[in-house]
Order: C-alpha cells, then structure tokens, then sequence
C-alpha cells in the first residue's frame, strides 16, 4: 500500500493511527500541502481532488480518511476499529464524525488560507476563528464522552476505535494553535490513553519522514 499523507494534515494522521493500530506496513508518499506540492498535476493523477490522504491499495484508490479506514477494517478485519453492535457502531461513527465534520472543515489549511488571502483576515482574528471553532466543537465531544453510556478508557470501550483515530490529531492542532483545554478534561483523558499506546506514537506527526519542526 501507498499512502499520500503530510506530517501536519490531521486526516492523514487519522490513517496513520488507523495503520498502526491494524499493523499494516505502506509505503509514505510524502505531499507537502504548505508548497502547494498537492496542486500539481503529477498529483491530480493520484488524487482528483488533489487532497490527501489517499490510499493505494493495488488498483484501488481511496480518498477522504474515514472512509479510508473503513475500507482498512473491512479488508483487514482485526483489531476492529469499529465495536460490535449496530448502536455502538453508530455511537463511535457520530463521535468521529462530530470532529471530521464539524470541527476539522472549520479549521483546514485551505480555509485558513481563504481567510487571510482572499477575505484579508489578519492573523490574530485567523487565529481566534481556528480557536472558537476547536473549543466550541471540543465541548461538545467533552459533554457526550460525560453523559453517554459507552465511553471507557477510549471514546468508546477500552480498546482504540474510530473515534479515538479522529480525536487524537485534532487535540494535536488544537495544541499547537493554543487553543483552551481546560474545559475537556475527559476528552484529555482519552487523548492521554492513546498517546500511551505505541501506535499512536508511531504515527504521530514528529514520526513522519517528512516531518519539520
């Protein structure tokens, strides 16, 4: 397999977790989203929406992270990343997707760029947009790990799941645009339990081969 990720994008660090916990060895494409490598045509070939990640599997190509991981559990079944029943499996999909969807979009690099180069934004107003966003979002995620019957030692249960694969990289942003925590304590919890596990540390964005400080 070849997966076309970049250190910093949080939906390849998303497949990265997915990979590592599952075990499974690919060969890292390396596409550097900051000097635009993912607009090139060589690129568009790979990927037609010039993101990444995107996964190549022999002749299947796939884009968008959480369908990529999807397709890694049903292909290569064990660990599960997804729990046994159908209303677990809702409950670990919703909390993923509470961050891929409603966070994550808000906060991407091309947004970001779209703010300041084409509205002007300045920088500290950027910068309080990416935070309002990851805290209001966060608090959510905080207040259904609390109130829902499910949550473990993970997002849901006491083994790693899909909803762990997503939550992880987003606290990495969120720590890196210095974004407020304090108010998601049993989301910090979680994010502590992962980052004690191997696997997450092995595909973390300092990890990568393209890493840079």
């Amino acid at each position: 397999m070849d997966l076309y990720s970049y250190f910093r994008s949080s939906a390849a660090f998303r497949v990265r977790i997915a990979l590592a916990l599952k075990g499974l060895s690919y060969d890292y494409r390396a596409v550097h989203l900051a000097r635009n490598e993912h607009l090139a045509e060589a690129y568009g070939a790979v990927s037609s929406a010039r993101l990444v990640p995107q996964l190549v599997d022999g002749e299947a190509s796939i884009s968008q992270s959480l369908a990529i991981i999807e397709y890694l559990d049903e292909v290569h079944p064990q660990p599960s990343l997804l729990p046994g029943s159908a209303l677990d499996r809702a409950r670990t999909r919703s909390l993923a997707l509470d961050i891929a969807c409603e966070i994550h979009p808000l906060n991407n690099l091309r947004v970001l760029r779209y703010l300041v180069r084409d509205l002007q934004v300045g920088e500290e107003p950027k910068s309080a947009w990416y935070r309002h966003w990851v805290e209001q979002g966060l608090g959510v995620v905080e207040q259904r790990l609390v109130q829902e019957p499910g949550t473990g030692r993970y997002c849901h249960g006491d083994a790693p799941t899909l909803a762990d694969c997503v939550l992880v990289p987003q606290i990495f942003n969120a720590q890196r645009f210095d974004c407020r925590l304090d108010h998601v304590p049993t989301v910090m919890r979680v994010f502590e339990a992962c980052m004690a596990e191997a696997a997450f540390q092995r595909a973390q964005p300092s990890a990568c081969p393209d890493f840079e400080p």
